[in-house]
């Protein structure tokens, strides 16, 4: 018999958010588990084979990353905006303001 462990998959959008508690085999990748949570189901959009994955903030490679009991996969949305483009945007906003 198969050891268990317990894992979460993880994916939020702007206004929904969805964790998954499953339980899967001793040795499983996290892009396994994203396939076997079954979230892509709940989020059609959702390209699994292309998005950046993590575990607890730590982008993985998810096919080859092996899950560890309580481990939590974020699926990552990809950025809409650069934040560095942001702070650039907002730094020259305040000399923009400071100059008059």
């Amino acid at each position: 018999m198969a050891n268990l462990i317990t894992v979460e998959v993880a994916y939020a959008l702007p206004t929904q958010q969805c964790l998954l508690s499953l339980t899967v085999e001793q040795g499983t990748t996290a892009l396994e588990a994203v396939k076997l949570s079954g979230i892509q189901a709940r989020f059609p959009e959702l390209n699994i084979e292309e998005a950046s994955i993590g575990v607890f903030s730590q982008v993985v490679d998810p096919a080859s990353y092996v899950l560890q009991a309580f481990d939590r996969v974020e699926i990552y949305r990809p950025l809409v905006f650069d934040p560095n483009d942001l702070r650039l945007q907002r730094a020259k906003q305040k000399r923009a303001k400071k100059r008059g």
